[in-house]
């Protein structure tokens, strides 16, 4: 579309570089929190609530999100000043994979089952989201499976914002990522709730 691919590239990484962290931390380190340390348990002792530490890890997952996205567009990946307005996408970007993430998290039994979702789930959605590509190149029947990913979303919005692009479908995008995240979120809480209170 006349965008220079090491543009098109960057900016497709720094919506997968929210996506990663969010993901490797609502698994490994809310598991290790979770399981081995029993960090939860103690905190349950207090009068917070299961609701309050989902609540809280994804905010933080996706606050690290954030923050390795925001690290993309600082080494070189802006270009454009409207970058500065990816910044809540990409906080919402993590949001939207810190609630699976931690689905994962509350019905694993070890670290080595994170593997599944990282392989069958997060790598296909990084080869076929838009990333290294436009999604037109793909076959129609194609194009509609890749339109319920996230991650498609995430990057139709960023991409713009930083290669300075108007965003085609803005409302549409943006509907899609706070109502993924919001079922997500209600998800986490019911599973990790079961998982810690038996």
């Amino acid at each position: 579309g006349g965008i220079p691919y090491l543009a098109f590239l960057a900016s497709g990484f720094v919506a997968f570089s929210a996506t990663n962290t969010a993901t490797f931390e609502g698994m490994w380190s809310v598991y290790t929190r979770m399981v081995p340390q029993q960090t939860y348990e103690a905190i349950l002792a207090t009068p917070t609530r299961v609701d309050d530490i989902v609540l809280g890890e994804l905010l933080w997952c996706s606050t690290k999100g954030l923050f390795s996205g925001t690290a993309i567009l600082i080494v070189g990946a802006v270009e454009s000043w409207t970058a500065v307005f990816a910044l809540p996408i990409l906080f919402l970007n993590g949001f939207c994979f810190a609630a699976p993430a931690l689905i994962i998290t509350a019905v694993a039994r070890g670290y080595e089952f994170f593997t599944y979702y990282y392989t069958l789930a997060i790598t296909p959605m990084f080869i076929l989201s838009g990333v290294f590509y436009p999604t037109t190149a793909l076959p129609e029947m194609m194009q509609g499976l890749i339109g319920c990913l996230p991650l498609t979303h995430a990057i139709a919005i960023i991409r713009p914002l930083v290669i300075g692009q108007p965003i085609s479908d803005f409302w549409l995008h943006f509907s899609y990522l706070c109502v993924f995240g919001a079922v997500g979120m209600y998800i986490a809480v019911a599973m990790v709730r079961r998982r810690l209170i038996i």
